[in-house]
């Protein structure tokens, strides 16, 4: 007897990110086997992401180029279109690796347990060149509240049913929004890893992340209310979760990590002339 496996949904959603939107949305498209369901949402962009969009337009379950408040409320509008039993999300500069997908859903498919999973990534510039590898450890909500969030959100996949129980993306975090899902996610599930490399990060100047890291960190502690635990603990709690963090990364040897030259090697097909290094 066949059994199916689980669907998939992947939710891009960009704006001015047209150096880099082509290879993202290859890197989902190109995954075998074919099938995933992709939703690209867009801004309202007039750097030609629409025309990039266009050209694979036949291949997306859902597409729509409109004003929007940020990525927050782009993601929730794209996930209000998902209909796959997994879901995950792709910045408009990341990418995910060959394979990745088909990764995912067997591991949800072996593991119905599972409701929530994450693996491991690859540092890129913003050209493509591959910087180094990003291996984790095994989930810790105490060091996701009080370290910081470690997991790559391009290697985080769900169950659409945990998704909905949770509530989806709070549109109150545009920078935090992931950690806020995860802790959220923590509650009803424990977060397993898939110790396997899923997808790339870029690393650039005008990264968002970077270039809005103290806005960020506000949201942060927003979070880390929630533990409601006495704030002048947080520092301690702080150097406690990065001594785990470290000694946990190093047993499952992320410090020593050595990605397979052909996922290094994969990445040629997605490099970009004159991105930003």
């Amino acid at each position: 007897m066949n059994i199916r496996r689980p669907s998939i949904s992947i939710v891009t959603c960009s704006y001015q990110q047209g150096r880099y939107l082509d290879a993202t949305m290859r890197s989902v498209l190109e995954q075998q086997p074919a099938g995933v369901q992709y939703i690209v949402i867009d801004g309202g962009s007039t750097d030609g992401s629409v025309d990039i969009i266009k050209q694979h337009a036949s291949a997306l379950h859902y597409w729509v180029s409109e004003p929007d408040n940020g990525q927050t409320e782009a993601l929730i509008k794209g996930f209000d279109h998902a209909t796959g039993d997994i879901q995950g999300w792709l910045c408009s500069d990341d990418l995910l690796l060959p394979g990745a997908l088909e990764t995912v859903t067997r591991f949800f498919d072996e593991h119905p347990e599972v409701d929530a999973a994450y693996g491991d990534s690859l540092w890129i510039d913003g050209e493509g060149n591959y910087l180094r590898p990003k291996k984790e450890m095994g989930f810790s909500r105490f060091a996701l509240l009080f370290d910081h969030n470690y997991i790559s959100q391009p290697s985080m996949f769900w169950r659409r049913d945990l998704y909905e129980k949770v509530g989806g993306l709070d549109p109150r975090f545009n920078l935090a929004m992931d950690a806020d899902l995860w802790e959220r996610f923590s509650r009803h599930t424990q977060i397993a890893h898939i110790p396997a490399y899923l997808s790339c990060m870029r690393w650039y100047p005008e990264q968002k992340t970077r270039a809005l890291r103290p806005k960020g960190m506000v949201e942060y502690d927003e979070i880390r209310r929630r533990s409601a635990l006495d704030q002048t603990l947080w520092p301690a709690l702080h150097k406690l979760a990065r001594v785990e963090r470290i000694v946990r990364k190093g047993l499952a040897g992320g410090y020593l990590a050595n990605p397979p030259q052909a996922l290094i090697h994969a990445l040629d097909r997605y490099r970009i002339s004159g991105g930003a290094a």
